[in-house]
Parts: C-alpha cells; structure tokens; sequence
C-alpha cells in the first residue's frame, strides 16, 4: 500500500474506532460486535507499524500501552484539587444547608453525585487533544499518569470541539473487572487486591501502561477545574457542556430544589447502592449556581459549597489481643489495638486507635475483649463498643506506662491535655517521627523516602535530624537492604531537587506545634523568607489574618530556641531553599474603578489572555470570578459571549468590551 492510500485509511480507521468506543465505553451501547472492533484496530496498528510517520497522540491504538516508564514525575495542578468535608448522619446535612444558606439566601439548589470509590485524577486538554493526565496527589501535586490513563478507554484522546479544558473524575475498576483481576492473581499464587478501589490506584501506578490497558479501569467525570473560564453559570449546565465534548458523566446525577429531595436521594443510594456495577461509598451534595460557590468560598482544605455524605460504616466483632503504644513526633503517646484480623469495608483490619487513656477507661476496655469496630468515614479504623456480655473473666485490665515506652522518660499529662506526653527532645521515637513527618507529602515530599525507609535509616544511625537527609552518603546507602543503584540515584536526586521548595513546605516539615499547612502558607506569603519570621515578633504574627495567640505564642518560642537558630543555619549551608515561591497577595489599590469590585470575564478576548486580563483587574483592587450573579458589578464580554452575557443583561449588570477594560487598566 502506498504512503497516500495508507494515511487515508488511518484516517479512516481511527474515526470508526473513535465512534465504537465512544458507544460502546461512554454510551453502554456498542454498536458493532467486538470482533468488528478488534479487527480495525489490529489493522490499524499494523499500518502505524509498517508507517510509524503516521502514528499520533490520539491515535486508538494508544490504548494498548506503550513501552514501561522509569517513573513518574510530579506536576503541579493549575487548580488545587481540594478534599471534601464530610457528612455521616442526616443533622450534618441539614447543618450543611442551613450553613449555606446562612450566605446564599433561600434561592439555592443542589446537584447529588454518586461518590466513586476509586482514584481522583485531573485530565488536561489543549485544543482538544489529551495532554496530561494526574494523579490527586497532595492536591496540590500529583503524579504525572498520561500513559496509563491513556489506556482507559472512556477517556477521549481528543474532543468533539478545540477546547483548553482541565477536567476532573473518578477513575475506578468495574465489580467484574475486580472479580477477574483477582481471579487470575489467586492462580498465579499472587496476593490478590483488598477492594476495587486499591485495585484501580494499583493499576494507574503501574510503570507499565501495557498492564493497565489489561485492568478494564473506567471512569466517571464530575467537574471542570476551570469552571470560571467557561460559558456556563451552573454545576449542571457545566456537566452538560462536558457530556457534549465526549466526557462519561454518570447519570445518576440529580439536581434538587430543596434538602428534602436530597435527603431522599441519599436515602435511596443508601439501600440501592448494591445494585450498581462499581463500588461507591457516599453520595457528593454541590451547590449548583457557579456565582453562590464564589460567595461561599473555601477552607484550607474543602470547599464550602460542597460536602460528601458518607454511607453509615459497616461494623464487625473481633477479639482485642492487646495494646501496643507509639510515640509521636510531639510527645504523644498513643494506645492503639492490636486486633484479630477481620474483613471490614472492603479491606482486612489489624489495628484501630484508641486515642487515649481516657478512652480506654470510658469504654471499659480490657485485653482480650470481643470489641465491636468499624471505619470512621469507611476509612479509619476504630472501636465502637466492648462487648461485656460475651465476658469468660479471663479479660485484663490494662494500665498506661508511667514512663516513655522509647527513652524511659517520665511521662507527663500538661494541663488541659488528656494526652501522655514525653518531654524529651532527644527521645528516638520522636526524633524518627519528626523526620517522616519532614519528608511527607504535605512538607517537602521526598520522593523514595517513606516511613520504612526512614526507619531504615534511623535504625542504621545514618540520620537522626532533618539536617542528615541532605548528607546521606551514595556508597552507605547503596549498602542497606533492598537498597540498589538505580534506587539510590532516583532517592538522591529526590532529595536535592527539595531543596528548591518552597518556603512553606520547609515551614510545615519542620514541625512547628500548632503551624498545620494552611498556617505555613500564610506565614510565607506574608514575610516572604525566612529571616524575616525569624525577626517577627507576637504582635507581627498577631496582625496577620488567621494567626491566633495560641500559634504566634508558639512561633516565638520555637525560632527562640538556640538549637532551631544552628538548624536553620545548617539547612542554609546544604542549599536549602528559603524563600516562597508561590503567588502573592496582590496590592490592595485604593481609589480605582476596580476598587472593591466584582468581575466576570466571558467569550474569547483578542488582545488579552485571561489571566493577563485577571491580573490587571487584582492588581487594581478587583476581584475577579467564574459566574454571574447579583453581587457581580461588571462583566466583560469578548467574542461569542454566551450564556453569563444574557444573564447579566437580564440583572441589568454594567457590561464593557475588551477595549474598555483595555482602557481603564492602562490609566
């Protein structure tokens, strides 16, 4: 076959399989038999083999895997991929709505989701062509999964229409999909996977995208990262829109007009859900209206316009065999029961915390009790209750340690703590902790550094501070256990690339008592180095927003200490970074059109990108957002403005066109 002749039917070929997927994997509704299917494609990727010039990115046959990766490289998401808060009970979503309302008014109404139990992932488009795809990650990291999730075939490799659109899903493995998966590992005398959903992140984290294009994965979409950069002014209407690109959107979704019809929506998933052919854990309630989430807004970890209502956890009874304690990076030390091992939620349970030593005295608990447990949020295991009628009089009581189970230091109970404490900063327990918590997800995520590894380390004394990672010797390493050449190099050069970080990721890997990640940030966008917390007095810290006593009485003390004065200055010699990297607090400009205004940009601007034009607005002490509503003051319509310009119009909304808001940024 000639060149010409060949790229036609490539073109032809991968129309076709681009319609039969399409209908088959989106739609449930194949239009051809799967013979027909594999045919084509088996055609078609001997003509890209005999042709490779005519091999592309959206190409079907993508979809088999391509060569192993040697990893995976971290991307930063454009949009934080924010957690949800959750909902157990009927009160807390009635607590939702009221707290809603409390900003919204009456006029609100919600879109209900299914919540997969699977692995959330960002999907990036340009022009409509797929060009990566992320794990969730920390939220604000993730892993860059292009390859495997290429495999998956409800995803579109290109769209109906030349969009830029960031989107996000659930990806998750089918119940028959699982069932087999596990029936072949059993087989191979292989440990097969607890649950779908561990099966599902597994496959996604293969370095081999041909073993995840055999896992049948699938996925659902639930939202546009970019939100604000659409013409749509509601969750629905953004849910359509994505349906009519090409997208799986699960139609399961309903939209409610009051609590009510939620609450009943819940109520049906809760005794219906075993009736679906994938797992889900909860329903996902959303505020509908694009303009009333602005209002509502975010915490440091959720957004206020949403909340995920969790199915009441199963419960199982097994036999409480003993109680172990772990110290922790503070102190603390903390009871935890060692349990028979029994199945609950999908995954086998060993353990579950007990908090505390009240806990221990308020729920009776003694060893060797048959205890009831369950998964808090299906997720973390704990005791409910003990049962005392099950009682044979060989169960014992159980006292707390009067000293440190690590160093024998006396334990302490500080005022208005219920904790046990140890007071000794050199204690082995607390030191190791410490350092996990530095190498975290959340502080400076240090690639191959894991809890084992840090224990590791510790236990053949090659670390005991945080200062010792950015020492670690090449041939020391290259001599532990499991410990290669190429996992040696990839765990060094993770290592000198934190460095780089930002401010506030050192500031909340150094463990500062009450400085969570939402604090640290806010403490590195305000000073801006280092140096300058360091300088900072109570009444500086106080100023700022969201720094109470409490933390700003523990911020002076800490960069007090003489030994934090000697750590710092040694993590400055090994080239640590000390500066935030991250977007600052724009101006406040008095005195300008934009003062104090809301703004909405829509259609396409010709001379302006969007965030040129965002910047501009901020910078003169506007504020700028996705939807239309009353509390908006201007919109700027460019070409094609669509749906956000008739919804001004109609609340009678100053509208300008580019050259004004051209005009009046550049005064």
């Amino acid at each position: 076959m000639e060149r010409k002749q060949a790229e036609e039917r490539v073109q032809q070929l991968r129309e076709l399989l681009d319609k039969y997927g399409y209908y088959y994997y989106v739609k449930d509704n194949p239009i051809v038999p799967d013979a027909e299917y594999d045919e084509r494609l088996q055609e078609l990727i001997q003509l890209e083999n005999d042709f490779p010039d005519l091999q592309a990115p959206d190409s079907p046959t993508v979809r088999v895997g391509g060569a192993p990766l040697e990893g995976f490289r971290k991307v930063q998401h454009r949009i934080p991929m924010l957690s949800l808060g959750n909902a157990f009970n009927e009160q807390d979503v009635r607590d939702f709505d009221r707290r809603v309302r409390q900003v919204t008014g009456d006029n609100v109404e919600y879109v209900c989701e299914l919540k997969i139990d699977g692995l959330a992932v960002s999907l990036s488009y340009e022009d409509g062509l797929f060009v990566l795809g992320a794990t969730r990650g920390d939220g604000t990291t993730g892993e860059d999964i292009t390859h495997n999730l290429k495999t998956v075939r409800a995803i579109p490799l290109r769209l109906d229409e030349a969009v830029d659109i960031e989107v996000r899903g659930e990806v998750f493995m089918p119940e028959r999909s699982f069932l087999s998966l596990n029936e072949d590992k059993e087989k191979n005398g292989e440990e097969p996977f607890a649950n779908p959903r561990n099966a599902a992140a597994g496959s996604l984290r293969q370095l081999d995208p041909k073993i995840a294009a055999k896992r049948n994965l699938d996925i659902f979409l639930y939202g546009a990262g970019n939100d604000d950069e659409l013409d749509v002014n509601t969750h629905a209407e953004s849910l359509e829109f994505m349906e009519q690109l090409g997208f799986k959107v699960n139609p399961e979704t309903k939209k409610c007009r009051t609590i009510e019809e939620v609450l009943e929506f819940v109520d049906y998933w809760t005794e219906n859900r075993n009736g679906l052919s994938y797992e889900i854990d909860g329903i996902v309630i959303k505020v509908d209206d694009l303009g009333q989430r602005e209002d509502l807004g975010f915490t440091a970890k959720s957004p206020r316009w949403a909340t995920a209502y969790k199915f009441p956890a199963e419960e199982k009874v097994t036999t409480l065999e003993d109680i172990i304690l772990s110290v922790g990076r503070t102190g603390v030390v903390t009871p935890t029961a060692k349990l028979t091992p029994v199945q609950v939620a999908g995954t086998t349970v060993q353990r579950a915390s007990l908090h505390n030593e009240d806990l221990i005295r308020e729920k009776g608990i003694r060893l060797g009790d048959q205890i009831v447990v369950k998964k808090a949020g299906d997720i973390i295991p704990e005791v409910v209750r003990v049962l005392t009628e099950l009682r044979e009089g060989n169960e014992r009581e159980f006292e707390m340690p009067t000293e440190c189970p690590s160093c024998g230091t006396e334990l302490v109970r500080l005022e208005e703590e219920v904790a046990l404490r140890c007071m000794n900063p050199n204690c082995p327990a607390q030191l190791q902790e410490a350092l996990i918590h530095f190498v975290s997800r959340g502080a400076m995520n240090i690639d191959g550094l894991g809890e084992k590894v840090i224990q590791q380390l510790f236990s053949h004394q090659l670390v005991s501070g945080i200062e010792d990672i950015y020492k670690l010797d090449r041939d020391e390493l290259l001599e532990l256990e499991r410990m290669g050449e190429k996992s040696v190099d990839n765990l060094l050069r993770a290592i000198e690339s934190s460095k780089e970080n930002s401010l506030e990721r050192l500031l909340f890997g150094l463990g500062i008592r009450f400085v969570g990640s939402k604090a640290a940030r806010t403490l590195a966008e305000e000073f801006g180095t280092m140096e300058a917390l360091e300088q900072a007095d109570k009444e500086q810290l106080l100023a700022i927003y969201d720094i109470g006593e409490k933390v700003a009485d523990s911020i002076v003390s800490y960069f007090e200490q003489e030994n934090v004065s000697a750590l710092l200055g040694e993590l400055r010699r090994l080239g640590l970074n000390m500066e935030y990297k991250g977007p600052r607090k724009a101006a406040q400009a008095t005195d300008t059109v934009f003062s104090g205004k809301t703004v909405v940009l829509t259609g396409k601007l010709q001379e302006l990108t969007r965030k040129d034009a965002k910047e501009r607005i901020e910078a003169l002490g506007g504020k700028v957002t996705g939807s239309v509503s009353s509390n908006t003051d201007i919109v700027v319509a460019g070409e094609e403005a669509g749906s956000k310009l008739e919804k001004a119009r109609e609340l009678d909304v100053t509208v300008w066109d580019e050259q004004q808001l051209i005009e009046q940024t550049n005064e």
